[in-house]
């Protein structure tokens, strides 16, 4: 997940367009189905260790 973070190519400050903010939203929602895909997949006992439950898996989803 952070590989795609930190290679992501940001264009210009002046480059607001249409189809950026598409792009932004379609990235936003991958971004959110990785990181809920990767947690579900973690077992009870893991998420207790980095202090999480089951519950809490959307909201860390879609944090930003």
């Amino acid at each position: 997940m952070s590989a795609i973070d930190t290679n992501r190519i940001h264009s210009g400050a002046g480059s607001f367009g249409i189809g950026s903010k598409i792009w932004a939203g379609l990235s936003a929602w991958n971004d959110a189905r990785v990181t809920r895909n990767a947690l579900s997949r973690l077992s009870d006992r893991e998420l207790d260790d980095i202090g999480l439950c089951r519950g809490d898996i959307e909201r860390i989803a879609h944090a930003r």
